[in-house]
């Protein structure tokens, strides 16, 4: 009885929403200059601004909200805050009104943020951008029920891209100075393999002598050249990984099981961030240096299009939930604002911008009933 009452519940908001025009999703981006979150509604293939929500709590200097995901049940946000007296932190906040429901300390520069499936535990790379170079920088593991910080994981140099797998038994870490993936086992919390990326920034890629959690995993091999990976995302059956080589200028496919590359496949300069679409069958790269996306085939692992953007600093990727529309952020140039892009995926083109201010970078979907009750 409870089944078919919880699908009855789905049909009628699946209703609610077509017969209002809502299509049961926000898309929610930040502004690392501006100390916002701006909430977006979509219109079609196109994009309005359904709120802005200020952010930060220092009044005499930009807090830099760097990334933002939706709570996997849709009610809550996360967003990292990158500057501190000196850590970062990572805030927690209500879809419904925007309260702040928690916040906790973190590390230096924190970036990305992964939220297990379950929703009780969030890992956040903080990458130290400003701090002094080479060095072993720490993964964040924070309780999201109570926003209490659980433990630092020492990860590599300079953690930049987490992401946790959709099983929720593994998280991935990409570390751009010492050029490697990790996986980092979330029963254990316990880093258990290190893959080597690229030569790296004149560093050997090395475990912390004295692990907290579990045995050291063993020292990275393998890699050429450079490639210092911003990014790493994990495909929709958690069988390969992708990994985008900002100093390289290509993605990275990955063997999730056995942790060996498969290929590497040239893209556009700058490849910043790589995500994979909801069904699959496409991988967007933005490209930072090259004012343009990538369209990869998930199935031939080839680049099948390249896509200029509105602005030039291209930044991060989401999809709606149909994987119709991907939607892409672009930083801000001086006065002139970023924006977020829409591209129509079977088109194979941009359809619609709106301009976001304020240095747009991290960008999520959030969906739930929730979003079409705010309208």
């Amino acid at each position: 009885m409870i089944g078919r009452l919880a699908v009855l519940g789905c049909l009628v908001a699946s209703a609610a929403q077509a017969q209002s025009g809502d299509a049961g999703y926000r898309v929610g981006v930040v502004s690392e200059s501006g100390d916002i979150v701006t909430w977006l509604k979509p219109n079609g293939t196109g994009l309005t601004v359904d709120r802005v929500v200020p952010v930060g709590v220092m009044p005499s200097d930009i807090d830099g909200p760097h990334n933002i995901t939706g709570s996997p049940d849709g009610k809550s946000y996360y967003v990292t805050i990158a500057h501190g007296t000196p850590y970062g932190s990572l805030w927690k906040l209500n879809y419904v009104g925007d309260s702040l429901l928690g916040r906790t300390q973190v590390e230096l520069f924190p970036t990305t943020i992964t939220v297990t499936p379950d929703g009780q535990f969030a890992f956040v790379a903080n990458s130290d951008f400003h701090g002094d170079h080479p060095r072993i920088n720490v993964v964040s593991v924070v309780h999201t029920p109570t926003m209490t910080k659980v433990t630092d994981i020492p990860a590599c140099d300079m953690p930049h891209g987490v992401k946790v797998n959709h099983g929720g038994t593994r998280v991935y870490i990409s570390c751009m100075h010492s050029d490697e993936i990790l996986q980092l086992d979330v029963a254990t919390l316990g880093i258990s393999r290190r893959a080597k990326t690229g030569e790296g920034h004149a560093m050997a890629a090395a475990a912390p002598a004295s692990p907290p959690h579990g045995p050291a995993a063993p020292p990275a091999v393998g890699g050429a050249n450079e490639c210092s990976p911003t990014f790493v995302s994990v495909s929709p059956d958690d069988k390969r990984l992708y990994v985008a080589c900002n100093y390289g200028n290509s993605v990275q496919v990955w063997d999730a099981a056995t942790l060996t590359r498969l290929k590497e496949i040239p893209v556009g300069k700058g490849a910043y961030n790589v995500e994979p679409s909801p069904d699959g069958k496409l991988v967007i790269v933005t490209n930072k240096k090259d004012q343009s996306v990538s369209l990869i085939d998930a199935a031939g692992l080839t680049e099948i299009a390249r896509i200029p953007t509105s602005k030039k600093i291209v930044h991060g990727v989401a999809y709606s939930p149909d994987s119709r529309l991907a939607y892409i952020s672009s930083e801000s140039i001086g006065a002139d604002p970023g924006a977020v892009d829409v591209i129509d995926l079977a088109a194979k083109k941009l359809v619609a911008s709106v301009s976001v201010p304020g240095q747009p970078t991290g960008i999520t979907i959030l969906r739930s009933s929730i979003t079409s009750a705010r309208r």
